[in-house]
């Protein structure tokens, strides 16, 4: 590549992120879900109607929601539902519970600690629910909100949380499946859809450079093309369709089932989505519904690691494709950019943090030794140096001296941070100063990880992506175990 033609590099909220070393030139064929994959939709548009929807059901029901409005800030995607107590809360990977909210009041420090000093969040018990996907706005603030209708004994009927979220999780999703809603969209995409002309060159590219491309989605086949279309005809070239750049072409997956089951294709033969049964392998070309991962593999002649599969679903797509039949894996994560422009906005003040930090960790660690000089002298044990008592006490009194305006400084920058892109919890992929609790299952099973389709366009499909070392406390270029704890968890109560 000569210098009058670069290599182009795109902003850094538009990389691909490796976690597992990936090499595209490996891949025989690509999967890709619909909805907030190929198809991105406005959030606040989108999940609105599927809330003003499910609010009217719940109205024609008799319910008092009329005052509800939906808040996009009131959840975010990997928050957790707490449906023993009613609350959401934020873990970190460990499963500890570092933010929370009963219905839509945040909890106080002391009532989390409460509710949750002895208790680690495990999304394999049923108490919890994972908000994994930006579908689950939706239905995370209305719960929220009916939590508190609860509490206020404002309900028609007698229920407790787990209940409540069920009929709220029934009526949400019951949008989704009924036709109004995607009518709607049908009807009017240029208001919900958010075009990008990169995502058709990105596939375009991949299915130049070899491999055969699948789509796999849980919507139905009018839902589909219509998006399909909108979303990609233009951007084609010489006349060609959104059909034209798929090999296969599979709509009512019925995901996670898709990769568990062994359920019989259906092939699309007309546009209205009338069915006929499938007899023999698939087709190059044609479109089915229902169906399962396996036949594809068996018809394909592919397996495991020579197909990827990109969705947003953390649970639907990529954590079923991955343990079921080793795909690799690739998560859409939507909210990426704006958090990669969050913290880069703000490396300043965490420059400062980090000064300042490392300022506090040195002035305690001179306030530790000289506690434990005075309590060597005062006990009669050990070494002991020749500084009297008096001499320590004043010390240790300096040493509170200059920690407490310190931690005064401290105190609001820390808070800032906590409160990127989301004043109620924060970064989704951090949780304090560790990794979220959707960090740890992001770790775990997507191999790749980027905000949008189309990113992969700047990595082309030849592409070999490595991952980074893992690095550990005791490596000499980490910081080490030392203590990061807010100002508030200092020494003030030595």
């Amino acid at each position: 590549m000569s210098d009058a033609d670069p290599l182009v590099i795109p902003p850094r909220g538009r990389g691909v992120f490796c976690n597992r070393t990936l090499n595209f030139r490996s891949l025989h064929a690509i999967g890709y879900d619909m909805d907030y994959t190929l198809v991105n939709y406005r959030v606040d548009i989108f999940e609105r109607q599927v809330y003003g929807f499910a609010r009217e059901r719940f109205l024609e029901q008799g319910w008092p929601v009329q005052g509800l409005v939906f808040d996009q800030g009131m959840v975010a995607r990997g928050l957790v539902i707490d449906t023993q107590t009613g609350n959401i809360v934020k873990a970190n990977r460990f499963g500890l519970v570092r933010r929370a909210q009963h219905g839509t009041r945040p909890l106080t420090f002391s009532e989390q600690r409460a509710a949750y000093a002895d208790t680690l969040v495990d999304l394999s018990d049923p108490r919890w629910v994972f908000l994994n996907t930006l579908f689950s706005l939706s239905e995370g603030c209305l719960y929220a909100q009916m939590v508190d209708l609860l509490d206020a004994r404002a309900l028609p009927e007698v229920l407790g949380y787990r209940e409540l979220y069920v009929r709220v999780r029934d009526v949400v999703d019951a949008q989704h499946m009924e036709g109004r809603l995607k009518a709607d969209i049908i009807a009017a995409p240029e208001a919900c859809v958010v075009l990008d002309p990169e995502t058709a060159l990105t596939l375009l590219d991949q299915r130049h450079a070899g491999k055969k491309l699948l789509l796999i989605t849980n919507s139905d086949w009018t839902f589909s093309s219509a998006m399909m279309s909108y979303s990609f005809d233009r951007f084609l070239p010489g006349g060609m369709t959104w059909r034209d750049l798929f090999d296969l072409v599979i709509v009512g997956a019925r995901k996670p089932e898709f990769f568990t089951s062994r359920a019989p294709f259906f092939q699309v033969v007309t546009e209205d989505g009338m069915l006929r049964p499938t007899m023999g392998p698939l087709q190059p070309g044609v479109a089915y519904m229902g169906g399962s991962a396996a036949q594809v593999e068996k018809d394909l002649g592919m397996s495991g690691d020579e197909i990827l599969y990109v969705g947003d679903h953390m649970f639907g797509d990529v954590h079923m494709s991955k343990s079921e039949f080793r795909w690799r894996t690739a998560l859409i994560l939507r909210e990426l950019e704006a958090e990669v422009e969050a913290l880069e906005s703000f490396a300043g003040a965490e420059r400062i943090i980090a000064s300042k930090m490392e300022e506090k960790e040195r002035l305690e660690a001179q306030f530790s030794q000289t506690r434990l000089e005075l309590q060597r002298l005062r006990e009669g044990y050990g070494p002991r140096g020749q500084v009297p008592a008096a001499d320590l006490e004043t010390r240790l009194q300096e040493l509170r001296n200059r920690l407490t305006p310190l931690d005064l400084e401290i105190a609001p920058l820390a808070r800032a941070a906590t409160e990127l892109t989301n004043d109620r919890w924060g970064l989704l992929t951090r949780a304090g100063n560790d990794k979220s609790h959707l960090a740890r299952q992001v770790e775990r099973y997507a191999d790749v990880y980027t905000s949008r389709v189309s990113n992969f366009l700047y990595a082309t499909p030849f592409v070999f992506l490595r991952s980074p070392r893992g690095s550990l406390p005791h490596d000499p270029t980490s910081p080490g175990g030392t203590s990061t704890l807010p100002p508030s968890e200092g020494i003030a109560d030595a």
